[in-house]
């Protein structure tokens, strides 16, 4: 019989998590698969680990790590994957917006075949700044990217274990998760859901997490950001010295009319010294991404392990 691991990342949400895995277990309920529930708390500052503790001496298949510190939105779901130890291992955030119900549906596409299954916002309501500010990042995305990525999935969805034993020998120390699925290969299957809002609880994604995942995401999975700076640095230099010729002709056809001042050298001086401040910020994120591979530093430090054999 096949094994199922559910993994929950989770950072304050205790108005959320008990809710959650009432929910969880009612859905494991109506197969005949055994399963493990994993949540791994990111150092929350709420009672999200002691009411999962409490749970977890009525529901001996709930598991929690405890990280030590906050290891942010992206390193603690990878380590919650590659600690579990099923046939295949369901990602599931506890806010409710990635609907616990939808977890037979994906099991169902394992069970034909499928190693990689992801859901996949089809409308949502979510609003605002927020929603707008990701549909530009995916469409950036799209477009730079060396990686085939699926647009509008959530993170959330089923891996096949083979799936995470290649992402364990990746050992990627700072890793944009939905790339690593994209890079390792198989085809992705899609399952398509009405994304709700937050009942519960307070989101803890912003414009802010948002810009640095987007970050992370054309750093690592795209070499667009390189090659424009060599392009444009090429232009400008084609240009510039395309312009000084010019110059230096008509001031010498006409030496005594052509007055051309300062204004076009301190317009000249500014782009470039903005130019030269983007591309050394660009420069910055692909450096800081190879010293993080280069020091090995760990995912995650633990500080509790519970209900672990």
């Amino acid at each position: 019989m096949s094994f199922i691991s559910i993994v929950t990342p989770t950072f304050n949400e205790q108005d959320n998590i008990e809710k959650f895995c009432f929910a969880v277990q009612l859905e494991m309920k109506k197969n005949s698969l055994d399963y493990e529930h994993i949540v791994i708390d990111n150092h929350s500052t709420d009672k999200t680990s002691e009411i999962v503790k409490n749970l977890i001496s009525k529901d001996k298949k709930l598991k929690l790590i405890i990280n030590n510190k906050n290891y942010g939105h992206l390193n603690s779901p990878v380590y919650g994957i590659c600690q579990a130890k099923g046939d295949a291992v369901i990602l599931l955030n506890s806010d409710f917006q990635d609907p616990p119900n939808l977890i037979n549906t994906i099991i169902s596409r394992w069970l034909t075949g499928k190693k990689i299954v992801l859901l996949q916002k089809k409308n949502t309501e979510e609003t605002g700044v927020l929603n707008f500010s990701r549909r530009f990042f995916y469409w950036i995305l799209k477009k730079t990217s060396s990686t085939p990525l699926t647009i509008n999935t959530t993170g959330s969805g089923l891996f096949d274990q083979s799936i995470v034993n290649e992402i364990k020998k990746l050992n990627d120390p700072c890793p944009y998760f939905r790339g690593l699925v994209a890079d390792i290969g198989p085809k992705i299957d899609l399952v398509e859901f009405d994304q709700p809002k937050r009942k519960f609880g307070e989101t803890k994604n912003n414009i802010f997490t948002l810009i640095d995942t987007a970050f992370l995401a054309i750093v690592k999975h795209s070499k667009w950001p390189l090659r424009f700076m060599t392009l444009l640095g090429s232009a400008i230099s084609i240009i510039s010295i395309s312009l000084a010729i010019l110059f230096f002709i008509l001031k010498l056809l006409l030496w005594n009319t052509f007055d051309f001042g300062i204004a076009p050298v301190l317009i000249g001086i500014f782009a470039i010294g903005g130019f030269q401040i983007l591309f050394l910020g660009l420069l910055g994120e692909y450096i800081g991404v190879i010293l993080s591979h280069v020091r090995k530093l760990p995912l995650v430090v633990e500080k509790e392990r519970v209900n672990f054999d």
